[in-house]
């Protein structure tokens, strides 16, 4: 009876964190470079490597109580649909990499290629902040016709010529689970050092969320009957306790 009380109650636990993520989903399935998250769970005898990962941790143990719990989200890093913009300085990713920005916060990582040129000159985001080159450094432009090739090199075609500026940095990361969600599309490396993208850099375009509207509300409606369903279970053990209560106890 217990066990399957704390079975239920761990279902509508995890179903109500995942009903978190399915909404935040789909709230952002219209942003520029949105990445989904994806839930992932701690099975009952894997739970153990989870829990303690000590030499002597037991493979059962402690998780044979677990149950199914959620054991987090992972960053769904599939492509989202390039938009032809006409804008010289949007940029898309067409591959596996992100653009470097430098923030308040200090660097962070981003798909959304949404960049404007300053009074200055300076390449940055619609908040202002510099978009940096390959060495994480910020990135002048000088007034002409932008032209930006495939790696992500900036030429400016003048008066006196045409000239390669600058190069967009484009960055990955050798384990992207240690990229951390900040805000909607922007993600921070904890420390991880980028290397190289290799993403083909696409100019006048901008990379969608990689979230359809379409899935988002499957997946909401599909987490939502799942919580209902862990809700009436619940309310079967609950009453199965008070009869027990009512009805048993008394003759004890």
């Amino acid at each position: 009876m217990d066990s399957g009380l704390y079975a239920a109650y761990t279902g509508l636990l995890a179903r109500t964190q995942a009903l978190d993520t399915a909404a935040n989903n789909l709230a952002n399935a219209g942003t520029t470079g949105f990445r989904a998250q994806r839930d992932y769970f701690s099975g009952v005898l894997a739970g153990g490597i989870d829990q303690d990962t000590s030499p002597d941790a037991s493979q059962v143990g402690q998780s044979v109580n677990g149950f199914g719990i959620l054991g987090g989200n992972l960053l769904d890093m599939g492509q989202g649909q390039l938009t032809t913009t006409g804008d010289p300085l949007n940029f898309a990713l067409q591959g596996q990499g992100f653009f470097a920005i430098q923030t308040a916060n200090g660097v962070r990582y981003t798909r959304d290629g949404s960049f404007m040129r300053s009074a200055t000159g300076v390449l940055e985001t619609s908040a202002g902040e510099p978009v940096l080159d390959i060495n994480q450094k910020s990135i002048t432009i000088p007034s002409g016709m932008v032209h930006v090739g495939p790696d992500g090199s900036i030429s400016v075609a003048t008066a006196n010529g045409s000239a390669i500026v600058a190069q967009v940095g484009i960055f990955d990361f050798s384990d992207r689970s240690a990229l951390a969600a900040e805000g909607t599309n922007r993600f921070s490396a904890d420390g991880a050092k980028p290397i190289a993208g290799k993403a083909a850099l696409v100019q006048g375009a901008i990379e969608g969320s990689n979230e359809d509207a379409i899935h988002g509300t499957m997946q909401m409606v599909l987490v939502q009957r799942q919580a209902e369903m862990m809700q009436k279970a619940l309310s079967v053990f609950d009453n199965s306790f008070d009869k027990v209560a009512a009805e048993d106890l008394p003759r004890v």
